[in-house]
């Protein structure tokens, strides 16, 4: 299996507002804790370590390349 990197949601939208609110009155440490826990169960979902490993890097190269200013 290959990263999917191209748009692929049927309704990005719907996708977005789901997401804001399932973050909805957390604080910080709480949203965190969400989102920790959001990865671990779609990686656990996706089984792939090809994928979850191509996934990572391409977080990670995109935070690197931003906070350097080559983005």
């Amino acid at each position: 299996m290959t990263l999917i990197t191209t748009p692929n949601l049927a309704a990005p939208d719907d996708f977005y507002e789901a997401l804001i609110d399932t973050h909805r009155e957390l604080d910080d440490a709480q949203s965190a804790l969400v989102n920790a826990k959001l990865v671990l169960l779609l990686a656990n979902h996706i089984g792939d370590l090809d994928v979850l490993r191509a996934a990572m890097a391409a977080a990670r190269e995109d935070v690197v390349a931003q906070s350097s200013g080559r983005l």
